[in-house]
């Protein structure tokens, strides 16, 4: 089955992944720009007192400003950006920012825990598509028959909340009986990784924690640095903070005054997704990561990394055809 139009032409087979807070429409210009799709959580347009349509400003610039960019650069035009939308029953804004995003025409929507036919529905009502992400293959049969166009396997080390099964289990699981767009998170930090996600099944690779040290992300100073100073070794997986098992650096939970190696058992009951989140200043705090950032070495912008990341795609391209004696198909031209 071929990619639907959303998620061709891309410079390189990438979605830079949403993230909580880090996520912004200046990360996500510069990433559509540079030829991966940018997205956002469209909780991260966060509301003010009086003032409840910052997601609307925001899908407004974006909007604006690529179809500007695609005006100017009609030979190298901006990839697609999605809005990702977490439909568990905690979120009360999920139905107004439903609608804002169908007004907006978003092309490609993001969903997380929990599919809904209806978030499918006015997806498809814009002429947008729908990636739902999951952690195995029960999820994904589920998805699928509740109208999800395409799914985001996202396997261990993966940051945010990452599932616990090896990607090559859960792809070729998942690729036994789907035939769709798939795209796989997980510890990608290098254009080898996304080659090694499409061999083992993806089409596209989803890239987080990477942007995270870029200049463009919402990020604190110490955060962007703890992530180029941190290796695999500094990730905890753990329930605690959400309800729900994530990845996180052991530095920031340790800076705390918790002890990362002995954490109590959290609480799915506590996953809030309200205009009121019960533990604001801990999701500041304690801050999330998945376990490819040991490739991280310095804080760069956006741009740059999609460049890097293009050239060791294109050079790992090369050794697998010098490695196997003939040529290979890469997903598009330097």
């Amino acid at each position: 089955m071929s990619l639907p139009p959303a998620l061709q032409n891309l410079r390189i087979p990438v979605i830079g992944a949403p993230m909580f807070i880090v996520s912004n429409p200046d990360l996500v210009i510069a990433q559509c720009k540079a030829g991966i799709v940018g997205s956002f959580p469209a909780l991260n347009a966060r509301e003010k007192e009086g003032d409840p349509v910052e997601l609307e400003r925001w899908l407004k610039r974006i909007t604006e400003e690529l179809d500007r960019h695609n005006q100017e650069n009609p030979d190298s035009p901006a990839a697609p950006f999605a809005v990702n939308q977490i439909v568990h029953r905690s979120n009360v804004r999920l139905e107004r920012d439903i609608e804002i995003c169908m007004r907006w025409k978003v092309p490609i929507w993001i969903t997380s825990l929990g599919a809904r036919p209806e978030v499918n529905e006015a997806a498809h009502s814009c002429g947008g598509i729908t990636l739902h992400d999951v952690i195995n293959d029960r999820f994904a049969r589920k998805a699928i028959e509740k109208g999800a166009d395409g799914l985001i396997a996202v396997a261990a080390g993966a940051g945010g909340h990452a599932g616990t099964l090896s990607p090559f289990a859960l792809v070729q699981e998942i690729r036994a009986w789907f035939d769709g767009p798939l795209v796989l998170s997980g510890a990608i930090s290098r254009g080898d990784s996304i080659l090694a996600a499409q061999a083992a099944g993806a089409d596209l690779a989803y890239i987080g924690s990477a942007f995270i040290a870029t200049e463009e992300a919402n990020a604190v100073h110490d955060y962007k640095q703890m992530i180029v100073e941190s290796h695999a070794a500094d990730i905890v997986y753990t329930d605690l903070f959400s309800g729900v098992h994530g990845n996180y650096l052991k530095p920031s939970i340790a800076a705390v005054g918790l002890d990362p190696d002995n954490l109590p058992t959290g609480d799915p009951s506590t996953m809030d997704f309200g205009s009121n989140r019960s533990r604001p200043k801990n999701w500041k705090e304690i801050w999330g990561s998945g376990q490819g950032i040991g490739a991280v070495e310095e804080v760069v912008p956006a741009a740059a990394l999609v460049e890097q990341l293009g050239r060791e795609y294109f050079a790992a391209h090369e050794r697998l055809e010098r490695s196997i004696g003939q040529k290979t198909r890469p997903f598009a031209a330097p």
